[in-house]
């Protein structure tokens, strides 16, 4: 090939180069005007994301905000009810040892007395625990003060005694039942 077909081959190769290159700049500015727009879509995207984690999340703490409230109106009383809960148990003592006598009048007053008392405590919330001798001893429920022989193998487990009673406040128990139990 002569210099000069060369050159002209040379000449075609640069001006097609310099097309592409032309081109690749359009199709370069459509891309960063697209980039930009895209951009700010991702940008939208991103802050809707943020504000939809953040409304969620403040809704979940209103509540829970809500629950503790209501939680703690429940047991608002709590530190007052157990104060409340050795009289109650003075009562039951005192009832005891007056059915003993033969005084009925004081026994029907100090009756009187106690069942107001345990009324006004209901109505607050507050409720007993039922355990009777022979129920199946319950670690979740019950505290267990002392374990004895059992004076059969049926009672193996079982609760023996009640030495206290125990109390729920709501759904909370306030105080265990202290019982003994049988090994």
């Amino acid at each position: 090939m002569s210099k000069k077909v060369k050159k002209e081959k040379q000449k075609d190769i640069n001006d097609q180069v310099q097309e592409v290159e032309n081109g690749t700049e359009t199709v370069v500015e459509e891309r960063e005007e697209l980039s930009v727009e895209e951009q700010l879509q991702e940008e939208l995207a991103k802050e809707k994301d943020k504000f939809l984690r953040l409304f969620a999340e403040f809704e979940n703490f209103k509540k829970r905000t809500a629950k503790e409230r209501i939680e703690l109106f429940k047991t608002a009383n709590q530190d007052v009810v157990l104060a409340m809960l050795p009289v109650l148990d003075d009562f039951d003592r005192a009832l005891n040892e007056i059915a003993k006598s033969d005084d009925s009048e004081l026994f029907k007053g100090v009756e009187l007395i106690s069942n107001k008392f345990r009324e006004t405590l209901k109505n607050k919330g507050l409720t007993g625990i039922e355990v009777a001798q022979g129920d199946t001893f319950d670690a979740d429920v019950h505290e267990a003060i002392t374990q004895i022989p059992a004076p059969s193998d049926e009672l193996k487990g079982k609760i023996i005694d009640v030495v206290e009673k125990g109390y729920k406040l709501g759904e909370k128990i306030i105080r265990y039942p202290k019982v003994v139990v049988g090994q």
